[in-house]
């Protein structure tokens, strides 16, 4: 029951009662479930009639001093009147608010065991599915990257030239071809060639250009001279994907050409200076994987100071690298820097051909790549999907239903049951608690007698009551002032 300072606000029943009262009306001073009193619908009784009090707040809104029946407090009718203006906030439910009381109902509602059992078992399996989002949340933090082979395919051709038939046509000379292509191995048939089938083609194939950022194919030089026997090409922001590279060129001669391809790595990956390399068993990682070998080293071999944990002791092996003898591991990764080289890039040497053997005009190489795990969008689409959380949202609000029903319909049973079990005991109980509450509320405007003493004053509440009826006071009178102010200001500008 949701409470403002000084007031207590009481719901109105839902159903009809009988004359006698409501259950937690007639229950209070009976050992009853505890709860607000109140009047059930209908016309007020006839002593409350008599005396106005139904017409009047403060059956609705009882003081909190009503609740102590040893001091009873008026509270100043301006406070009333703005606690009053107030709304409460509708009250949030809680985990507690579903649960039933199962060694009351399992009696007569045999199904009161098996739900408590469902809601243990939903608790778990809330927790289970809590810490398992938290996991993939700290996962999709991390690039998850898996490898893969990539097979790339360099092939050529050769169309030798045709003689000329007569003199005015333009003579034809010999030209070579050069392909390179790729795909991973899993887009691939088991014949071993490129996969065309419609169950293939279904998925989305990552182009061969999509796993590099640089190629460039060296040709002779002395065949093709220095201004082209290079061609390169380089990623851009423009770049457009695409599943091969092709190279044409004249010539009849055998040439030897060498193809260079350097991976884009994502996130950016670098080639450690080799005496660091071998001594951390690395030689080609991202910085954050160097940093992880490099501590696993400082705490395998135990470099960390003991009475400055963040000052390692180099070894002599570390010393030479870092031509140092210690170092804050907050500055590592600077002095990391000059031992980073970009990555080797993949040589290819190849032979184009002009002969007719067909075995040498194509040749296959397997590369290891990374690419992003497919599980990667599987769990964004678990952490992003709202309809199964909607769902469970609706199927908690109608639980909580049911519950507030089944608690109300318990209290109702319990309130007919003891009164059939004792009607004439169980009526005397119910009009000394309604004696009771007359008698409060008749003498809660002023009690002489229990003003005049001090430890009236000295009760714990008192001072609390007094900031907040001065903080009353204050609000009232600036909202005076200002209402004057504008007031004024507004006849001046008239």
């Amino acid at each position: 029951m949701s409470q403002l300072p000084g007031q207590v606000f009481m719901d109105v029943p839902p159903t009809n009662y009988p004359a006698g009262g409501s259950p937690a009306q007639m229950g209070v001073r009976m050992n009853l479930p505890q709860g607000p009193r109140y009047f059930p619908p209908g016309p007020a009784p006839v002593h409350l009639q008599a005396s106005g009090m139904m017409n009047s707040p403060i059956r609705g809104h009882l003081s909190q001093a009503v609740q102590n029946s040893s001091v009873q407090r008026r509270v100043p009718s301006s406070q009333v009147v703005n606690l009053q203006a107030k709304v409460l906030p509708k009250k949030p439910k809680r985990v507690a608010d579903r649960e039933i009381p199962v060694a009351a109902l399992v009696k007569f509602v045999p199904e009161a065991k098996a739900y408590a059992d469902l809601l243990a078992f939903e608790q778990k399996l809330d927790m289970v599915i809590s810490r398992k989002r938290a996991n993939i949340q700290e996962a999709l933090k991390r690039p998850l990257k898996i490898k893969r082979k990539l097979r790339i395919f360099v092939s050529h051709t050769f169309i030798s030239g045709k003689a000329m038939e007569n003199e005015e046509e333009s003579s034809c000379f010999s030209q070579w071809e050069l392909r390179v292509e790729g795909r991973l191995l899993e887009d691939l048939m088991p014949s071993g060639s490129l996969a065309q089938t419609p169950e293939a083609n279904r998925h989305s194939k990552r182009k061969f250009s999509s796993f590099f950022k640089t190629l460039i194919i060296e040709l002779d030089k002395e065949l093709y001279g220095p201004d082209s026997h290079l061609v390169e090409w380089h990623r851009t922001a423009q770049t457009t994907e695409t599943d091969g590279f092709q190279v044409k060129r004249p010539g009849d001669q055998n040439v030897k050409c060498t193809i260079l391809l350097l991976l884009d790595y994502q996130p950016m990956k670098y080639k450690l200076d080799p005496r660091l390399g071998r001594l951390l068993g690395v030689h080609t990682e991202t910085r954050i994987g160097i940093l992880e070998a490099l501590w696993q080293y400082i705490v395998q071999h135990k470099l960390q100071d003991h009475h400055e944990r963040d000052l390692i002791n180099f070894d002599r092996y570390l010393e030479q690298i870092f031509q140092c003898q210690r170092l804050r591991f907050m500055e590592i990764p600077q002095r990391l820097n000059p031992l980073l080289q970009p990555p080797d890039p993949i040589i290819i040497h190849h032979i184009i051909t002009v002969d007719g053997n067909e075995s040498q005009r194509c040749k296959c190489y397997d590369v290891d790549v990374e690419i992003d795990d497919p599980c990667r969008a599987v769990m964004m689409q678990f952490l992003q999907s709202q309809q199964s959380q909607q769902e469970i949202c609706a199927f908690d609000a109608k639980i909580f239903e049911t519950v507030d029903q089944i608690k109300q319909l318990k209290l109702q049973r319990d309130f007919f049951l003891r009164f059939a079990e004792d009607p004439q005991g169980f009526l005397q109980h119910w009009l000394l608690s309604e004696c009771k509450d007359l008698k409060n509320m008749h003498n809660h405007v002023s009690q002489p007698e229990a003003d005049r003493r001090s430890e009236f004053y000295d009760q714990i509440w008192m001072k609390e009551a007094v900031k907040r009826f001065l903080h009353t006071v204050v609000l009232q009178k600036k909202q005076e002032v200002d209402s004057g102010v504008a007031s004024s200001s507004s006849n001046t500008m008239q």
